[in-house]
């Protein structure tokens, strides 16, 4: 198993099981985890992210299959609400798991997108229901965290995307600012793209993340490691 650490940042993603990680952890040793396991099992080979041709003629990225595509159940719960003190867990409406009533719906404003409109966390720091609007879908991008609902005018200033439930850094750099608190350890179970790691990069928190699938933990690991050498080199 491989790990990639930035130095004098905190920030470390790990290419292992996050059960079995996790397992290692001791008790509410991480202040918070966002979240965003798979909620069904192997997306590719079912082909909801292959490349196709839409009714556009706009034929949309492949991306390779996943070797374990593992849909958490009782035991990574169980594990989470171990190690974390707090969570927010995407795609909280597909788990059969007793969530706190807390509620956050990220409105992706893709209009009239055969995708969701919005995709809905639950957490236990809040009672409510909070939302934040960022454009995302396909080359539609928002342009920031306060103006999310307005397209990035400048489509090469737009996140590659590298996986194929990736979700962008604004996100979590929302999340961070309105639900974590200085000083924080942040925790990801399910790194995906890295997306969580740049976002904790740049809003100085200590973070922990972990990414089953090696050929995914290569491209978040070259995307983390290209984005905090480009700051780096204008600091």
């Amino acid at each position: 198993m491989e790990t990639t650490t930035i130095p004098d940042s905190g920030i470390t993603i790990f290419n292992g099981d996050c059960i079995a990680v996790m397992k290692q952890m001791p008790d509410k040793s991480y202040d918070l985890a966002i979240v965003d396991p798979p909620y069904y099992c192997g997306p590719e080979r079912r082909g909801a992210y292959g490349a196709r041709v839409s009714s556009l003629n706009v034929k949309r990225k492949e991306y390779p299959v996943t070797s374990h595509w593992i849909v958490p159940g009782k035991e990574y719960f169980n594990e989470l609400e171990r190690v974390a003190k707090h969570y927010i867990v995407w795609g909280c409406n597909y788990f059969d798991w007793h969530f706190a009533p807390g509620r956050i719906v990220w409105d992706k404003c893709n209009g009239a997108s055969s995708f969701s409109d919005c995709e809905i966390a639950a957490t236990d720091i809040i009672n409510s229901v909070r939302m934040f609007r960022y454009m995302w879908n396909g080359m539609q991008q928002g342009r920031s965290i306060k103006e999310g609902h307005i397209m990035q005018g400048n489509k090469s200033l737009n996140e590659k995307r590298i996986h194929p439930t990736q979700k962008p850094v604004a996100l979590y750099g929302w999340l961070l600012q309105n639900f974590a608190t200085a000083g924080d350890r942040i925790l990801d179970t399910h790194l995906g793209s890295g997306s969580s790691a740049i976002a904790a990069y740049e809003m100085g928190y200590e973070f922990f993340g972990i990414e089953a699938e090696p050929l995914y933990f290569k491209r978040a690991s070259e995307r983390l490691l290209t984005h905090t050498n480009q700051l780096r080199i204008f600091m």
